[in-house]
């Protein structure tokens, strides 16, 4: 495979195959987190929030594998750039860590004990452990394409709230907005009447939301971030954020809740192209620098060995298709609208 893809051609693969696991992650795990951040809003009763939890309860861990993939890829296809990344991030990514793991407790010891002030506080960390690493992954995504403070060591020279600049917020406050859709489409697939229908209501609302702050954010990447400048070099790169523009357009038909598939799979198509806008802007720089242009992290700077990206190609070549193929079984299985009944199985949380 060596002879047949050039060294270059193997990092830009990897580039765009670290984007792809990425949006994979977005859109999957995406629901979970919109749906755990709609908990306290939605639900009116008890039983409404374990519908709402036993919604993401037999997908959100499988859907966290792609954020350990996305890593992974990271670390193997591009280490120098993970060091520089996870070393930059350090601090929002220790509470995206630590906000995830009371998420996947929240699930496990919410009826661990039958009283509400203890279902109450496994509540608020369902709640957080959603809605925080949202907003994490919006800022740190926003700090990406804007560029972070390293210089040609790779030395961070910042802080966590130097990342909380007026771009970083935004792009977190977009990434809430498209999670807290993604969420409330998947709970209109899963429930049934009222809760069906608050989640419908809810879908309307945060695309509204989700329309100004796409329209905000991108005229904000224009002014604070040079993405742009990939788009002017090779026209052909506008496709994602045109056919961003016209998934979002087009979704709003589809909300009124007879066809919820539909609309979740067209909102799925919405933040694959988002997400490949950003990425393929940065191309091929995998952290721009804000101090210094040339001290940014690319492609050809990070890339491992040649053998090792050929290695690591066949491996996902091989492996991907048994993960989907898995994923694809679990949701079928898990396909049924929840009732009542569902809640009183030994297996539900």
């Amino acid at each position: 495979m060596t002879d047949i893809f050039s060294y270059e051609t193997l990092q830009t693969i990897w580039f765009v195959l670290w984007g792809l696991l990425w949006a994979v992650y977005f859109i999957l795990d995406g629901f979970d987190l919109g749906t755990g951040t709609l908990l306290p809003f939605l639900a009116k009763n008890d039983t409404e929030r374990r519908i709402m939890v036993n919604a993401a309860g037999p997908f959100w861990d499988g859907n966290e594998v792609w954020l350990i993939t996305a890593g992974g890829v990271t670390f193997a296809a591009f280490p120098k750039a993970y060091a520089v990344m996870f070393s930059a991030l350090y601090a929002p990514l220790l509470l995206l860590l630590f906000a995830l793991i009371f998420r996947a407790v929240s699930f496990e010891f919410r009826n661990k004990i039958n009283h509400p002030q203890w279902r109450g506080l496994w509540d608020i960390f369902q709640f957080l452990g959603n809605f925080v690493p949202a907003l994490l992954l919006g800022v740190a995504f926003a700090n990406l394409f804007q560029g972070i403070p390293i210089d040609t060591e790779g030395f961070y020279h910042g802080s966590l709230f130097a990342l909380l600049n007026v771009y970083g917020l935004l792009g977190g406050l977009l990434f809430v907005s498209f999670f807290t859709l993604h969420g409330s489409l998947w709970l209109s697939i899963k429930t049934s009447g009222a809760m069906h229908d608050r989640a419908v209501a809810a879908s309307k609302v945060a695309w509204v939301f989700t329309v100004a702050l796409a329209v905000a954010f991108l005229f904000a990447t224009g002014h604070y971030t040079d993405l742009y400048a990939n788009y002017a070099h090779l026209p052909v790169l506008w496709i994602f954020p045109i056919l961003a523009v016209v998934l979002l357009l087009l979704l709003r038909f589809f909300l009124s809740g007879a066809t919820p598939i539909r609309a979740f799979l067209i909102h799925a198509g919405f933040i694959l192209c988002t997400t490949f806008f950003g990425v393929l802007g940065m191309f091929p720089r995998l952290i721009p620098s804000s101090l210094d242009p040339a001290a940014s992290i690319t492609t050809a700077m990070a890339a491992s060995t040649p053998l090792t990206l050929t290695l690591m190609l066949i491996v996902a070549g091989i492996c991907v298709p048994i993960v989907i193929c898995y994923q694809f079984w679990v949701y079928t299985m898990f396909s049924h609208k929840l009732t009542e009944e569902d809640l009183a199985s030994d297996h539900s949380y």
